[in-house]
């Protein structure tokens, strides 16, 4: 009789690491996978190297230039190089890696010429 507890030990045991490897299965699967993430809310229109036309440079760069202290430098040089590169990036700063032709253009200096 002292090998049947050892027996209904063993057993209890098995039984519970296969419950518990069971639920760790199932969560596993239920799991979602993960989706790709949107950039915010970032209107993608005019920030590609090529989707503007040169008559849509102008408003582009007057959203681009909006909070901007100095405004006609910002638009002398954004319009100049939006007719290059035909994009402007979105928002007001930054964000120049949706045009990389906008962000690679530079200065004598090496710094950017476009805002």
């Amino acid at each position: 009789m002292g090998g049947k507890p050892c027996v209904m030990r063993f057993y209890l045991i098995m039984v519970l690491l296969l419950v518990e490897e069971n639920n760790a299965m199932m969560i596993a699967t239920e799991s979602p996978t993960p989706q790709p993430q949107p950039t915010g809310n970032l209107p993608t229109y005019g920030a590609t190297p090529g989707s503007l036309h040169p008559q849509e440079c102008s408003p582009q760069c007057t959203t681009r230039c909006s909070k901007t202290a100095y405004k006609k430098p910002c638009m002398f040089f954004c319009q100049k190089c939006c007719s290059k590169c035909l994009c402007v990036p979105p928002g007001t700063y930054g964000n120049k890696q949706f045009c990389p032709c906008y962000n690679n253009w530079k200065t004598k200096r090496g710094g950017p010429k476009c805002p």
